[in-house]
């Protein structure tokens, strides 16, 4: 769950741009023009990356971007992604957790209508300082 940026060669071809990340094994896109391929480019890594978070994989070192030579039809940039945000954003669906509060407190919070799953989520992304 970080912010991460690697160097993608982008190929010229034909009407297209194909894009891959030499670092991270398999990722690759593409697109019609260059404003599209850098779109598709920043969440094929996001996706990846977010993968590997997720199962566990070590997150390969990106490499020194001034080292890499180009080809004829070539040229290599940075793209950054944040795996933070792309698990807010796609991965939101709710997940029931049980909870003991003393019985004295349920009966106050029930008496004033209070949501039980909203403060928690609030108190939860407050508690880690995730605004």
């Amino acid at each position: 769950m970080a912010k991460y940026i690697y160097p993608a060669v982008f190929t010229k071809e034909n009407n297209e741009y194909l894009v891959t990340f030499p670092d991270i094994e398999g990722c690759y896109t593409h697109g019609s023009d260059i404003a599209e391929a850098m779109d598709m480019a920043a969440d094929a890594l996001c996706l990846m990356l977010y993968g590997y978070e997720e199962d566990g994989v070590p997150i390969p070192g990106s490499s020194d971007i001034s080292e890499m030579v180009t080809e004829k039809n070539t040229f290599t940039t940075l793209i950054s992604c944040d795996t933070a945000a792309y698990r807010k954003f796609f991965d939101n669906k709710a997940v029931k957790k049980t909870l003991s509060i003393p019985s004295w407190l349920n009966k106050e919070a029930e008496a004033a209508h209070i949501n039980f799953s909203s403060v928690l989520k609030e108190a939860l992304i407050n508690q880690l300082n995730l605004q």
